[in-house]
């Protein structure tokens, strides 16, 4: 069995406004660990995550903004040949 490495940590002081820290003890409650060290590393791997997908949905929106309007046209009349044979196979009197 492979033993696992250690992970390294990175020592920080620093000081926090009254808010902030009732909401880092808040947090510690909600995600059930032992110190505010690990609520605050917890939210700052939500907020990297949701950077991540963020960058995602924009590469997404970038890839369809960047397509010619023919690709969604011939798209469209995909969609319209496929739903005159779904019809033709399937009389709208037999759908119920």
């Amino acid at each position: 069995m492979a033993t696992q490495s250690p992970i390294l940590k990175v020592e920080k002081t620093f000081s926090l406004s009254v808010e902030a820290d009732a909401y880092l003890q808040k947090l510690r409650g909600e995600k059930q660990v032992a110190t505010e060290s690990e609520a605050l590393e917890a939210l700052i791997e939500e907020l990297i995550a949701a950077e991540k997908l963020k960058a995602l949905d924009a590469a997404y929106v970038e890839y369809y903004d960047s397509l010619p309007n023919e690709f969604f046209e011939e798209q469209r009349d995909w969609g319209i040949f496929a739903e005159e044979q779904m019809a033709k196979a399937m009389p709208l009197d037999e759908k119920n």
